[in-house]
């Protein structure tokens, strides 16, 4: 929780503003019973009607003054909310934009939208009632004890008794509940894993027939949440009847008592009402605590999660040098190992600039992963790898991947237009630069035949568009920025075999190094350099023509595809 009140300094013009306001409301609320006692006291009782008004006055005129405090406290307290929950949705993302899969691995993509979004509002909720009136609730309870001293002490020591139980009894409350309400937003990301799950294979869930059993699973988490909620809020609604008796059984206790010092001449009757409304305001206070624990258990147990995720260590630096790069890329006895496995080991090869690199082999042997270590999307365990003769960490991260096109091998469009899709590569691209990558990408002719061409909507991750076109797409975003490397991770799946051979031609003209991969060595076979992966290792390496010659495994590769293609 400290570290999130650290982002209330860039607002504390506005925290301080409120609290004053705060002040204000507290010095009324604590002068309003002794103002009333007077009226009793020294109008009613007296028969003073000129004290009546008097006092009545006075008292009309602070509660006025409470009021417009109150309102223009509210102001303040949300500029304060707002503002930190900008703050921190800004950090929050800023910081998910540098995770490694390895962060994903560890905090669910469900999850890290439910603390960026849901999390942050109980932040907001917390800091809000805070200055407004969490911490007036506290200073009129130790004030309203003070001035009962000074009324009578016999009835301020009865009082002052009752307090340390009602402390203790909230205090009971507060631990339970921020594990309690941890538990409800942890509850809470299972249940976004599951929507978001079934929304993303909606198709799929209905090509397999799978409804019932998808829609027992969602009904499962659903009211796994609905129980823990229940069990949390369950404990805030027994405490207001709890505090309430207990607040009742000392009114009457009091009533007793100063009925007894009433009719000894001890205090007067003004005095004993001021006492009472001390009393009832401030064990009122109490009831008020139970929402208050409330909201201060959600805002804990979701700045524990949201501190979870701003202290996660990245060791990405964007304070190495800035490079122009040429394309040149070495592996020399690098491994990968994740989650304790081993999916890269000892891989030794080198790419001149400009040439063009396939990759091929079985599902699971790595060849995604050693893609991926080139933009340092992972990071190796072992080894050297070289951008232009330099080791890869001496380079500004943020100025190599500027020079990459990474298409990946699950093709992800944005929400938006044609146009808004293809400039994602290169935000400052003319449309006379948009329109020769679609034509590299073979896909200009189809967007042409659009409705309204390169401005028509995608719709969400392009569900509108075939596996080919959207690679084509795909393909498109990542030569408009014209880059030095170029890595397509089986990026040509989906086409058929006239597209994909313009698509390769195409390829053959870009100055860029080209990574690709392929399940087919027909895509590959023009290729500067074949690199074979099996099970992590590079087991044969070398051009077309030299595989064939020295690679068993290569040659019967090829054979097959060749017999399936006659």
């Amino acid at each position: 929780m400290r570290a999130i009140f650290s982002y209330t300094l860039p607002y504390k013009r506005s925290a301080s503003i409120a609290l004053f306001l705060m002040f204000i409301e507290l010095l009324v609320e604590l002068s309003q019973p002794i103002l009333m006692a007077k009226i009793i006291d020294d109008g009613i009782i007296a028969e003073d009607f000129n004290a009546v008004l008097l006092w009545g006055g006075v008292l009309l005129g602070l509660s006025l003054l409470a009021f417009t405090a109150g309102v223009t406290n509210s102001f303040f307290a949300a500029d304060l909310s707002q503002g930190v929950g900008y703050d921190l949705r800004k950090d929050l993302f800023s910081k998910v934009q540098k995770f490694s899969d390895r962060h994903f691995q560890t905090i669910t993509t469900p999850s890290l939208v439910t603390r960026i979004t849901n999390d942050v509002i109980q932040i907001q909720n917390l800091l809000f009632m805070f200055v407004r009136i969490g911490l007036r609730a506290p200073l009129f309870i130790i004030f309203a004890l003070v001035m009962a001293f000074t009324i009578d002490v016999e009835l301020a020591l009865l009082l002052l008794g009752s307090v340390p139980v009602f402390l203790l009894f909230l205090f009971f409350l507060l631990t339970k509940g921020i594990k309690w309400f941890k538990e409800v937003q942890h509850k809470l990301d299972r249940l976004n894993t599951i929507i978001r799950e079934n929304i993303a294979g909606i198709r799929l869930i209905k090509g397999f027939n799978r409804k019932e059993h998808e829609e027992e699973r969602f009904q499962k988490a659903n009211e796994s949440l609905v129980l823990q909620s229940k069990k949390a809020l369950w404990l805030m609604e027994v405490a207001m009847p709890v505090v309430m008796l207990g607040m009742n059984i000392v009114i009457l206790v009091l009533l007793l008592v100063g009925a007894r010092v009433l009719s000894s001449a001890g205090v007067e009757a003004g005095e004993l009402v001021a006492m009472i409304n001390y009393a009832t305001r401030i064990l009122f206070t109490f009831s008020v605590f139970t929402f208050l624990i409330m909201v201060i258990s959600r805002g804990q147990a979701s700045a524990d999660r949201i501190a979870d995720v701003l202290n996660q260590t990245t060791e990405m630096s964007t304070s190495g040098k800035g490079k122009e790069l040429d394309g040149a890329v070495r592996f020399q006895n690098v491994s990968l190992e994740r989650e304790g496995y081993k999916v890269l080991e000892n891989l030794n090869f080198h790419a001149r600039p400009g040439s063009t690199v396939g990759i091929i082999g079985e599902t699971g042997s790595g060849k995604t992963s050693l893609l991926h270590l080139i933009p340092r999307l992972y990071e190796k365990n072992a080894g050297q790898l070289f951008l232009d003769g330099v080791e890869i960490e001496r380079l500004d991260v943020k100025n190599i991947r500027k020079q990459i096109s990474l298409v990946p091998q699950e093709v992800h469009l944005f929400s938006g237009t044609v146009r808004e899709n293809i400039a994602w590569g290169k935000k400052d691209a003319t449309l006379e630069e948009l329109e020769e990558a679609a034509k590299q990408a073979q896909i200009h002719d189809f967007i042409t035949s659009l409705p309204k061409g390169y401005d028509t909507q995608i719709g969400q991750k392009g569900i509108v568009f075939s596996g080919g076109q959207k690679q084509r797409l795909s393909i498109a975003r990542a030569l408009v920025r014209k880059p030095r490397i170029l890595i397509l991770d089986d990026s040509t799946s989906a086409l058929d075999a006239h597209t994909e051979r313009r698509i390769l031609q195409t390829l053959e003209e870009q100055p860029s190094t080209v990574f690709l991969v392929a399940q087919k060595v027909s895509s590959i076979q023009k290729a500067d350099l074949i690199l074979i992966l099996h099970r992590g290792e590079i087991i044969a390496q070398g051009t077309h023509d030299q595989l064939l010659q020295r690679s068993e495994y290569y040659a019967e590769i090829h054979q097959s595809q060749q017999e399936g293609v006659t």
